[in-house]
């Protein structure tokens, strides 16, 4: 954890700690599985799969990466699919109405914006706890969405646009870039900057950082504002990589999410975690969901085994920690 002392926060969070360690097994894990897959499937190996397991990831990293913030404060944000959905129905209406894809995206990141903005304002200024506050979120967002799609479905939008979620760079989909920026972006933020060390401390001992004279409310304000500005971003890459938009578009959304922060090692206790770590969570959740896919397993099952995989990751997860304290 980040010692804090008379105010002063030091030093900065070591990537090269437990944090190591825990990243080793899960970058582990992650290769046994591919190593499983490559025996059992002859298509798992494939450029067209790996690529699709790729953007796959990069698109449940999104909404994971801003989550991790959160749930390293100690708190949750479950408002995040519904989020998603409203940002691409608006962000969509906008490119349709505008013709401008630059003004849709701009429109789609402040409506998320905005949102996380309110489940921070619920958290720190109205005191509710964050399940409830965006449990809650959650419902008026879905009620909205339905009641502004009015049963429609947006569809048909510029080439240019679409690009963003189904196009390709040098042989690599876009997501994947953008994967990589937001990966060195949020990494550098939770390690390397004041701001991230006091989330950390925020997680670890909420009163205490707030005695050392961090800003608690402020910080809080901020992880669910990022948390809601990710899921913004999440609706343009998935309205651009679909081609359209209804009500229904994020309901699927949030466990996954939840599952690759937790997969990924980040506590729900607080304090403990990384954006990295997201990452590889969501590959490894990805990678067991394409193997499924590639072996003909029934959907129906999918959820059963992202349920056991969540399990089996916090309670490891738990039992190494134990051990090394």
């Amino acid at each position: 954890m980040t010692d804090i002392t008379k105010g002063a926060i030091v030093p900065p969070r070591s990537f090269l700690s437990q944090d190591a360690v825990q990243l080793f097994y899960r970058l582990l894990a992650a290769l046994l599985i591919c190593a499983v897959l490559a025996v059992l499937s002859d298509s798992f190996l494939s450029l067209g799969n790996i690529l699709n397991v790729l953007r796959q990831a990069s698109l449940t990293f999104f909404i994971a990466s801003g989550l991790t913030l959160v749930v390293l404060t100690a708190g949750l944000d479950l408002s995040v699919g519904a989020n998603v959905a409203l940002s691409a129905c608006i962000a969509g209406t906008i490119i349709h109405k505008t013709g401008s894809p630059a003004l849709g995206i701009l429109t789609g990141l402040a409506c998320g914006g905005i949102v996380g903005l309110l489940n921070g304002i619920m958290v720190t200024a109205l005191r509710i706890p964050s399940f409830i506050a965006t449990y809650g979120m959650l419902w008026v967002l879905n009620g909205l969405t339905y009641w502004y799609m009015a049963g429609e479905t947006l569809h048909g939008f510029p080439a240019g646009f679409r690009q963003i979620g189904s196009g390709y760079l040098f042989g690599l989909p876009i997501p994947v870039y953008l994967l990589l920026v937001f990966l060195g972006i949020g990494t550098l933020f939770a390690q390397r900057t004041i701001w991230g060390q006091e989330i950390y401390a925020i997680g670890a001992n909420p009163v205490a950082a707030r005695l050392s004279g961090i800003p608690v409310a402020r910080r809080l304000l901020l992880v669910y504002a990022v948390s809601g500005t990710m899921a913004g971003l999440a609706s343009i890459i998935f309205l651009s990589r679909l081609n359209s938009a209804e009500a229904d578009i994020g309901e699927s959304l949030t466990l996954p999410a939840i599952a690759a922060v937790l997969i990924g090692g980040t506590s729900l206790f607080g304090g403990v975690g990384t954006v990295f770590g997201t990452f590889i969570g969501a590959l490894i959740l990805t990678l067991v969901l394409n193997g499924m896919n590639l072996l003909s397993v029934s959907a129906n099952w999918q959820p059963l085994v992202t349920g056991i995989i969540v399990i089996l990751a916090v309670w490891l997860d738990m039992k190494t920690r134990r051990r090394a304290q």
